[in-house]
């Protein structure tokens, strides 16, 4: 199709030329039609098929589509060197025709036409100036007679302008005298209401500001002038004067005629483009064809391109499954293509390997992951620098840091403790160093077995360290009350077995040789015994808390309340306490447990007594401070979380020693009292914790004991 489209258009050049060649007076006429519409229909089907395939192909572009930009360059190209002779041929053609038309449009018809118009305007200006100069006369007239008599009527100014209506020259058709807002106050002879002409507020203002109005009126044949009296306060004089309509009508008509020659003058172009067409036509069709003809060699072309670009497209986006059509032959787009296909089959078997081998890597990388964020201990590895680069989820617990913004730090700088550790490590020749470290972290202190070795790759050089360490606190803590357990049990066996005889025995040397004695002598030996029974009572008294410290006998659990528990022990403590102010929040409704309610009892006193017995301590050394202790009570599911907060001297920085056996910050504190609650609490299957308490209104922080006990589940 797109050959016969394309000889078809010769073909019709000829028989154009063959038909205007043998145009005759009348048969050809009609021959000449039917070539000429032949030519119209095979120029708009080549043109809409032309246009179909650009737009197709614009499209293609603005979508991207691959090959659409080559596409688009050949088209171009041969649409170019199918425009470029014929605009030349047009070009040299239109030129051709202007010449030829120059003589149309000569300087003397252009001259005779200007005259004409000349000639009527010269009479119509005629009439405007001699109608503006017998205004300013008659204005001038009325000004002099207004300033020889300065009280006028409106009657006297109709007889003045009367008089020098008659005095003009010329004559003047009407005469009036109107004010600001364009009333009529006098008239002069044949100034009649039904002929006046009203004037607009934009002609009054420039009539006050000095210009004389003229108003042409071509309905009605007339001219009118508008001119502001001088001398009077409001008034404007206002004459009319009669023209030829004729000579004006000649004047319009003139001036159409030479608009119509002007418009004449520039259609030239239009006219030389008429002609152009004639020139044009047979050109068209042959561009068309060419057109056509380079769109189907463009497309033959471009086909292949554009599918090896798509296809590279896809290879691009991971697509290697893609193949392009193998053209047959032995040309360099066949070769491409079937060097393509080979490319994109040997790149997928090395992306099938290597996506396998990745596949095993991150599962391996998952596994390590896994591994270390369920561990219990932390482990914190560093690169040759001893810059941190990773850190799992139990050393950031431990560390207290989170994120990644600690990766690139020090580990020095992100624990100190640490230090000297490392340095002993790095400065040595061991590749591995171990040591007990004590972290501090909120005014808690924990106790970490820490251990760092080196990290080596497989030809031997460092790549880094890896710092593990385990929390040991409650390790080291279960050791020393186990330690603890048998030196009370030692004590109170060893300790309390002479306790009796020697209280015994001092009691009897009272008795024996008190009555012997001289007087003195017998108080001074009573004074002596007393001091002995009373040292043997505080140290029995000692020896029964370690005894209860070593033998805690297990709770007798029963179903009690909670919450009325506390109640009662807040209940006794308030007036024990006074002047400490003993708050309570504590709800109302039953919190019931399996309970031993003897030992809690004993718990939640002793520890609102510590906190009683340390206000104390703080008011000592300054009385104004403010003396409460709180005591709350809040639910969770499972759980109940009681405090005891205070407003005390507050806690020691190494405050988990506190639970240690025989440590304590009280002169006369045995030590037992916390270690007891604490294992009173654990008996329970419950926590106890300090920390320190919200800052009272002197921005001091006390003490807060929290105990969490758990609650059975619901039915």
């Amino acid at each position: 199709m797109t050959i016969a489209l394309v000889a078809l258009g010769p073909v019709l050049v000829v028989l154009t030329f063959i038909v205007l060649g043998l145009r005759g007076p009348s048969d050809s006429q009609t021959a000449l039609r039917a070539v000429l519409l032949i030519d119209l229909i095979y120029i708009l089907l080549i043109a809409a098929m032309v246009v179909r395939r650009i737009t197709a192909m614009v499209a293609a572009r603005r979508a991207r589509s691959a090959g659409s930009q080559l596409h688009l360059r050949l088209t171009g190209i041969f649409t170019g060197i199918a425009l470029i002779p014929t605009i030349l041929v047009a070009v040299f053609a239109t030129i051709t025709i202007n010449i030829g038309l120059e003589g149309w449009f000569s300087e003397r018809v252009r001259s005779a036409l200007g005259n004409s118009v000349a000639a009527a305007q010269a009479y119509a200006q005629e009439h405007r100036d001699d109608l503006i100069e017998d205004g300013r006369g008659l204005a001038g007239y009325l000004n002099v007679a207004k300033q020889a008599s300065f009280f006028m009527t409106d009657g006297d100014l109709r007889q003045i302008l009367s008089q020098g209506q008659e005095l003009v020259q010329r004559g003047l058709e009407e005469a009036f005298v109107i004010d600001g807002l364009g009333d009529i106050r006098a008239r002069g002879d044949r100034s009649y209401l039904f002929d006046f002409e009203p004037v607009t507020a934009a002609q009054l203002a420039r009539a006050q500001s000095g210009e004389v109005v003229l108003i042409e009126d071509k309905e009605i044949n007339e001219f009118r002038a508008l001119i502001h009296l001088n001398a009077f306060a409001d008034r404007y004089l206002y004459v009319t004067r009669e023209v030829d309509g004729a000579i004006l009508q000649l004047l319009d008509e003139t001036e159409e005629t030479v608009q119509l020659y002007q418009q004449l003058e520039e259609d030239r172009g239009r006219l030389l483009f008429d002609f152009g067409l004639l020139y044009l036509e047979f050109a068209v069709i042959l561009i068309l064809a060419a057109t056509w003809a380079g769109l189907w060699i463009a497309e033959r072309l471009s086909r292949p391109v554009g599918q090896l670009a798509g296809a590279a497209q896809r290879v691009g986006q991971g697509d290697l499954d893609v193949r392009v059509t193998e053209e047959q032959g032995e040309d360099e787009i066949a070769m491409l293509g079937r060097i393509f296909n080979q490319m994109t089959r040997q790149l997928k078997g090395q992306r099938d390997a290597l996506v396998e081998t990745n596949q095993q890597t991150e599962r391996r990388r998952r596994l390590f992951d896994s591994v270390l964020g369920s561990i219990t201990g932390g482990v914190v590895g560093l690169d040759a620098q001893g810059n941190v680069d990773f850190t799992n989820r139990s050393a950031q617990r431990i560390l207290q840091v989170e994120g990644a913004d600690h990766y690139g730090r020090e580990l020095g700088d992100l624990v100190p403790e640490f230090a000297d550790l490392f340095d002993r490590l790095t400065e040595g020749h061991a590749t591995t160093a171990q040591d007990e470290v004590r972290l501090v972290r909120d005014g808690k202190l924990e106790n970490l077995l820490v251990r760092i070795a080196t990290r080596t790759g497989t030809d031997g050089t460092l790549e880094g360290y890896v710092v593990a360490f385990d929390d040991v606190t409650e390790l080291v803590s279960a050791q020393r009350m186990a330690a603890w357990g048998d030196v009370a049990r030692r004590i109170a066996h060893e300790i309390k077995n002479p306790l009796t005889p020697i209280q015994l025995s001092a009691e009897r040397v009272k008795r024996r040789f008190g009555r012997e004695l001289p007087e003195e002598s017998a108080q001074k030996l009573g004074e002596l015994t007393d001091v002995i029974v009373r040292q043997t009572n505080d140290l029995r008294r000692i020896v029964d808390e370690f005894s209860k410290f070593a033998r805690m006998p297990e709770p007798e659990r029963r179903t009690a309340d909670i919450a009325r528990l506390l109640r009662d022990t807040v209940t006794l403590q308030r007036a024990a306490l006074e002047p400490v102010v003993l708050n309570d929040v504590i709800p109302d409704e039953p919190v019931t447990a399996e309970i031993d309610t003897t030992m809690l009892r004993q718990a939640f006193t002793n520890l609102v007594k510590n906190a009683g017995e340390a206000i104390e301590a703080r008011a000592e050394a300054d009385p104004t401070c403010p003396q409460e202790v709180t005591v709350t009570l809040t639910l969770s599911p499972r759980m109940a979380e009681i405090a005891i907060s205070d407003t005390g001297i507050g806690l020691p920085a190494d405050r988990a020693r506190l639970f240690e056996p025989y440590v304590t910050t009280r002169d006369k504190g045995t030590g037992l009292g916390l270690p007891i609650v604490k294992k009173i609490i654990e008996e329970h299957g419950g926590t106890l914790e300090l920390r320190d308490a919200e800052p009272d209104v002197t921005g001091h922080k006390g003490a807060q004991a929290v105990i969490r006990l758990p609650l059975p589940e619901e039915g």
